[in-house]
């Protein structure tokens, strides 16, 4: 009996009426183990057969031990194992109908989180750019005139003016060093006239690197800062008031007998006087000076990238260029929305200024409203992120001067998106005190800021985002979302669309508009540098134009 205490004995359960007739000196004899030999296995089941009351308690073991199993996994006997170790298949039956109700939430919560999560990716993701690439390599003849322009010795000058805001100036002087290239003419850096509406002095120099503006054309133009004393009291020829849209043969013809007579000719106004549609080289010289060329100066890159990091920091972000200036709507002959009394402010500076009126003035508000001239209001562009699945928490930099009705004006978008900022919400103090009364500088501080964003999207059309538009297509066609106005604003209009159709019309809509490959080709009157597939990116399957 010492021996049996320190033994880990089992146990069977068996029904009772089954173990009466045994007596325990039958139990005894099988529980207890005994100090006897073992005998071979065909020994032991012999021996157990000859015992009756042995094999029944043999068979009354196995027949339980089955039973056991049974009512582990009853019906099929390939079912698997459940996931909940303590939860048998028999006792779904007992769960209360808090349970099942908390259950069955939690499901419907994990698959409206997993829609969610897909519907942000998706906003995030960028458009496929078909393998499309800068590819700016001029013909053999623009090559050997380039070494032509370099042995002139004929000292030929073109002076520019350039007029209109950061954007504007931008365009024009791009135009200059083509038109530049076309009269074999060396350009003097261009002029910046101070602008009426932001009353900005700024020099080329302030806004350009300088030298990086001549080292990158140095094959293609002629860049001076200023004139050789040799031209320093030539009385410059001065151009009328150049057309539209012309040729290289129009400028060569008009200018290029006057220019090689007197050596200087001045230009001004040169908004859209240069054809959209030019020869391939000059198209590529177009999309060389606006990509490549035209680099901000130091000072503006480095206040641009600091918050374009900061904006970063907490992940992708959205960017939006927000045209609600007084100006903007005077001009465009378009109402805010806010109240009748801004309203009447806009009324009243029209009338007062008229020639501040730029939109076609045969048109009433409503006309223009719905024919997509007008901007949006911050109301609409909610409800246009909202049906894109702009997700709750993204973070959203808006680009502008300050919108008429100060920042109340925004409230609709800060209530939907309540991680908004702009580069003064954003700088540190004294950061942007050099910048300050400079329009023109802190436009190019939200163009980088802008470029450099994970999504685009202007909320009016107009010469920056024409100029963003292009530059993200050349850098890999990042995501720009074009509004679709015309289409879009009956939709906005009716108020018996519920939001679920709204967001899925407006979402359809949009499914071709956001900064896929797009040719401008294809495209009546647009500029190479907002489209620049054909002429400045190409990809294996498409052929490169050449002269």
């Amino acid at each position: 009996m010492g021996r049996s205490k320190t033994r880990h004995l089992s146990y069977i359960a068996v029904p009772s009426h089954f173990i009466d007739p045994l007596s325990s000196s039958s139990f005894q004899g099988i529980l207890s183990p005994r100090k006897v030999s073992r005998p071979p296995p065909v020994f032991c089941l012999f021996s157990v057969t000859r015992n009756p009351r042995t094999l029944i308690v043999v068979l009354l073991f196995i027949v339980s031990l089955l039973g056991f199993l049974s009512i582990g996994h009853p019906g099929n006997p390939l079912l698997p194992y459940s996931t909940l170790p303590c939860v048998t298949y028999g006792n779904r039956r007992s769960l209360n109908p808090s349970a099942k109700a908390e259950a069955s939430a939690l499901a419907a919560a994990a698959v409206v989180q997993r829609k969610e999560e897909a519907k942000e990716m998706e906003f995030w993701s960028q458009p496929d750019g078909l393998g499309y690439r800068p590819c700016l390599e001029f013909s053999g003849e623009y090559r050997r005139e380039s070494e032509a322009v370099h042995l002139d010795h004929r000292r030929k000058y073109l002076l520019v003016v350039v007029s209109g805001g950061l954007n504007q100036q931008r365009n024009q002087i791009v135009d200059a060093v083509v038109i530049a290239r076309i009269l074999e003419a060396a350009l003097v850096i261009p002029i910046l006239q101070v602008n009426a509406i932001w009353g900005d002095d700024s020099e080329f120099a302030d806004i350009f690197n300088l030298d990086h503006f001549k080292k990158v054309l140095a094959k293609d133009v002629r860049v001076v800062s200023s004139l050789p004393s040799t031209h320093l009291m030539t009385r410059p020829v001065e151009a009328k008031i150049t057309p539209l849209h012309v040729s290289p043969q129009w400028i060569r013809s008009r200018y290029l007998r006057r220019l090689n007579r007197e050596g200087v000719l001045l230009l001004r106004g040169l908004d859209s006087r240069l054809s959209k549609d030019l020869p391939p080289d000059l198209q590529k010289l177009r999309c060389k000076v606006a990509f490549q060329a035209l680099r901000f100066a130091a000072p503006i890159l480095d206040i641009g990238n600091k918050l374009a990091e900061r904006m970063r920091s907490k992940g992708p972000y959205l960017a939006l260029h927000l045209r609600m200036e007084k100006d903007v709507w005077v001009r465009t002959g378009c109402l805010p929305g806010l109240s009748d009394d801004f309203n009447e402010v806009i009324h009243e500076e029209r009338k007062r200024r008229p020639e501040l009126l730029t939109a076609r003035s045969n048109m009433t508000y409503e006309e223009r409203k719905l024919a997509g001239l007008c901007p949006l209001n911050a109301l609409e562009v909610t409800r246009l992120l909202k049906a894109l699945d702009a997700p709750k928490n993204a973070r959203i930099y808006w680009a502008g001067g300050e919108p008429l009705g100060g920042m109340a004006a925004l409230e609709p978008l800060r209530k939907e998106f309540p991680d908004l900022y702009n580069k003064q919400k954003l700088s540190l103090p004294g950061e942007l005190e050099p910048f300050t009364k400079k329009a023109s500088l802190l436009a190019a501080i939200d163009y980088i800021v802008c470029e450099k964003s994970n999504v685009f999207m202007p909320s009016h059309g107009g010469n920056m985002a024409h100029m963003i538009r292009g530059h993200r297509a050349f850098a890999g066609h990042k995501k720009f979302i074009t509004p679709n106005k015309r289409q879009m604003l009956p939709y906005l209009l009716n108020n018996s669309l519920s939001e679920t159709e709204f967001n899925r019309i407006v979402k359809e809509l949009h499914h071709g508009s956001l900064g896929q490959p797009e040719f401008r080709t294809d495209k009546i009157g647009k500029d190479v540098t907002a489209y620049p597939i054909p002429e400045c990116m190409c990809n294996s399957t498409s052929t490169r134009l050449t002269l």
